[in-house]
């Protein structure tokens, strides 16, 4: 399978023309294409380019609605419950972190819900924006409607991938952000495996049997190369990760995420796909007017790092580090792609009509 490998401003700008083309603004379509390439950037193909036909195919029947402007439900001086009205997460998600952080930044301490919103991408770009303005956040989501990972002893699917991040920032260096699926693979990660990219562990699925698998045929039954994969075809399901803590999670982030917001626990019957999420941040300036916290990151930061590596050449990581890494090594090689993967986002292009003139450069 090959890899077509396109540098990562070329790759933005060629994603916000595809947008632009589907309907959506000039400006919209640019941060779609920010967030997505950011996901890349940082090693997370799950909820990069890859997202590309979906998202389209979302726009072109309905399902998600461009360029929206949230609607707040409730506002206080630190609560706000935000309603996405099914909007491109890329657009009313940051929308929901502004407001958290401009009332956090007021008070010391905020607590924000979203609900009914598009596809939200990486988890982590948010925690990073919050992050990047000093703050703490925490963040429980849910994805109502798609209904993919069994629980812990169980074989039917009644969680989705249900993510749960965490963001603190650092004086002068990359922040520290732990941002995972609750689920051994994110969903979007079996989708780069059905388009000839990287392979999910051996047990990250289990099929009806109750027997682990890494085939994404159980979680999409039948597809061709390039043409779309629908989960809800699949027999089998994801795995939750970290057996009964892992589902345990997934359960809490369900109904944070998702009853606490309104966006409501994941359901089979719903519909209609949308991201709920709640976060809540934190102003340590606030909370530690002498500066003990930052230095005791650091410290405890190197304490951690300097544990005797398992095996011969290992190294000890803290969260965000794997992800800083692949930011610098890609955005001087390039963003590499499933060449099915590209072929996919090549199709939605013209679907959309974009320019086959455009379609030919991006690769230039």
């Amino acid at each position: 399978m090959g890899t077509v490998t396109i540098k990562a401003r070329a790759l933005e700008a060629f994603v916000a023309d595809l947008f632009a083309a589907a309907g959506c603004s000039k400006e919209e379509g640019a941060r779609i294409g920010r967030y997505l390439v950011s996901a890349n950037l940082s090693g997370h193909d799950s909820h990069g380019v890859v997202r590309v036909p979906r998202y389209a195919s979302q726009k072109k029947n309905g399902t998600v609605i461009a360029d929206v402007t949230v609607d707040i439900l409730v506002d206080t001086p630190v609560i706000a419950v935000v309603d996405g009205k099914y909007g491109f997460g890329q657009t009313v998600a940051p929308q929901a972190v502004r407001i958290g952080i401009d009332k956090c930044k007021k008070g010391g301490l905020s607590a924000v819900t979203l609900r009914n919103a598009g596809h939200i991408g990486r988890v982590g770009d948010w925690a990073e924006t919050a992050a990047a303005e000093g703050l703490v956040s925490v963040h429980f989501v849910n994805a109502s409607g798609s209904v993919l990972v069994a629980p812990y002893g169980g074989v039917d699917r009644r969680f989705s991938t249900a993510p749960y991040c965490v963001g603190v920032p650092r004086r002068g260096q990359d922040p520290l952000i732990l941002d995972f699926a609750t689920s051994i693979v994110a969903e979007g990660k079996v989708l780069v495996a059905s388009q000839g990219g990287k392979k999910v562990p051996e047990d990250a699925l289990i099929g009806p049997d109750g027997k682990p698998s890494n085939d994404p045929h159980l979680l999409y039954g039948g597809y061709t190369p390039v043409g779309p994969r629908d989960h809800s075809k699949g027999a089998g399901a994801i795995r939750a990760f970290g057996e009964h803590k892992g589902s345990g999670l997934a359960f809490m982030c369900e109904l944070l995420g998702g009853s606490l917001s309104g966006t409501g626990a994941t359901d089979p019957e719903r519909g209609r796909f949308a991201n709920g999420m709640l976060s809540f941040y934190i102003d340590p300036k606030v909370f530690d007017p002498a500066g003990f916290f930052p230095q005791d990151v650091a410290r405890y930061v190197g304490f951690v790092k300097s544990s005797r590596p398992a095996g011969a050449g290992g190294e000890i990581l803290v969260p965000g580090e794997t992800e800083a890494r692949s930011r610098a090594r890609r955005l001087a090689e390039g963003v590499p792609l499933p060449s099915d993967t590209w072929a996919a986002i090549v199709e939605a292009a013209r679907s959309v009509g974009l320019d086959e003139r455009r379609i030919q450069q991006a690769t230039m």
